[in-house]
């Protein structure tokens, strides 16, 4: 039975949500990342062109890896080295008459695709934008993004990392328990930030995409249950699901964003609270300390408050500064100034600022400038804070941030002219 439906959000996020799957099935079956990723994208244009008139099929993951399949046979045949492959070729048939071998969604597949793209024959960040443009679900506006770099340069730096894989000879074969271990933490951040995506959507209309904090949630605990003893795996899904309890206080009903000081409490997801709390406790109990552990230790200071006023921010400044000494991270040192001033005056949390408006990471960066007008608020400087969040809302692509930036900016616009008799 078909459904027929248009070319809207159910159906591309269909698509975004099987596209992974299908590059996992064919990239580990012709163990050919780059010529794997370009028969997919042929298959989801092909869906995205047919589905809307034909309706979706019932094994809709089946039948995109049914076309991903012959783009790669295809393309195998048309080489001058076909001979080389008759055995890709010839298996032709057995790829169809055993579809349950092919056509079974597997999750441990996934996981072992995205230690796969995490070769080391690539840089870090090179390996880890690749995966996530390729099986994350994100796209390069969405990636630059989370690497604090212009799209351009993201794209450029996705491209590159195609090339010296497909120029290397590199086939991509299921990883060793060494080479997992050695590739870990590039995996690590990947899911990461496919969460951090999925809970605070960089773009769009949406404020949330579920699709992805869920997967980044499930893809750690697969990772957790194959390395229970490491801390910082374990660091990893204490925070995603301490940060993922606060999931449904954070919008309001006309989907409005709501921030921490202001969300009702009593919306957080408790069970995930202990869950996290319990897994953070086991971590940090295995002795060594990464940034995992200490952002789901801020997190859990802030599930632990029963009021915004409650929220131990000492120790929450103390923690962002074990984070510095590890991390340059830009984005800590401004979470490190929003901390400074909870406890030592929006003043002191100005200062820290000054720093960051040379960094190059953080030019045009909406956050910055988020922050530096809840700061100037804070201090009683209404006009600067006024012009801070009409800044910050012009260079969010988010439309639920910037609606929020913008009430905000208007909300202060009217004491500036209530108080100057203006208006």
């Amino acid at each position: 039975m078909k459904e027929n439906v248009p070319l809207n959000d159910r159906l591309e996020h269909l698509l975004r949500e099987l596209a992974p799957q299908v590059l996992t099935v064919v990239a580990r079956r012709f163990r050919d990342f780059a010529a794997a990723e370009d028969a997919v994208q042929e298959a989801l244009i092909a869906a995205a062109m047919q589905w809307p008139h034909e309706g979706v099929p019932e094994n809709p993951r089946g039948w995109l890896i049914r076309v991903a399949i012959r783009r790669m046979l295809d393309a195998l045949r048309s080489e001058t080295a076909r001979r080389d492959r008759e055995d890709e070729v010839g298996a032709e048939a057995e790829l169809f008459t055993q579809p349950e071998l092919s056509l079974e969604p597997e999750m441990d597949d996934t996981l072992n695709l995205f230690f796969m793209c995490c070769h080391p024959v690539l840089s870090a960040p090179s390996s880890i934008a690749l995966t996530l443009r390729a099986l994350g679900g994100l796209t390069t506006a969405e990636i630059a993004h989370a690497f604090l770099v212009p799209e351009p340069t993201m794209a450029q730096r996705i491209s590159r990392a195609k090339a010296t894989i497909k120029h290397s000879g590199v086939r991509l074969e299921r990883p060793t328990a060494k080479e997992r271990a050695e590739r870990l933490r590039a995996v690590l951040h990947v899911l990461y930030l496919i969460f951090n995506e999925g809970y605070a959507a960089s773009s769009g209309a949406e404020m949330q995409r579920l699709e992805l904090s869920r997967e980044g949630i499930r893809l750690a605990h697969a990772v957790c249950a194959l390395l229970p003893d490491d801390p910082e795996v374990t660091g990893l899904l204490a925070l995603m699901l301490l940060t993922d309890a606060r999931r449904r206080a954070r919008s309001g009903p006309d989907s409005e964003l709501i921030p921490l000081d202001k969300q009702d409490r009593s919306l957080w997801d408790q069970q995930e609270i202990a869950e996290g709390t319990a897994l953070l406790r086991a971590a940090i109990s295995r002795g060594a300390v990464g940034l995992y552990q200490l952002q789901a230790a801020i997190a859990a200071l802030h599930d632990e408050a029963r009021t915004a006023a409650e929220t131990d921010w000492p120790q929450i400044l103390a923690l962002y500064g074990l984070m510095l000494k590890l991390t340059e991270n830009p984005m800590v040192a401004l979470n490190h100034a929003v901390a400074t001033a909870m406890v030592h005056g929006a003043a002191k949390g100005l200062e820290l600022l000054k720093p960051l408006d040379a960094d190059s990471r953080m030019a045009k960066n909406h956050r910055l400038n988020a922050v530096c007008g809840h700061l100037l608020e804070m201090s009683g400087d209404l006009e600067g804070a006024t012009a801070q969040y009409r800044l910050a809302a012009s260079r969010t692509m988010s439309a639920p941030e910037q609606r929020y930036l913008l009430t905000q900016a208007a909300r202060l616009g009217e004491r500036v002219a209530d108080t100057t008799g203006t208006g």
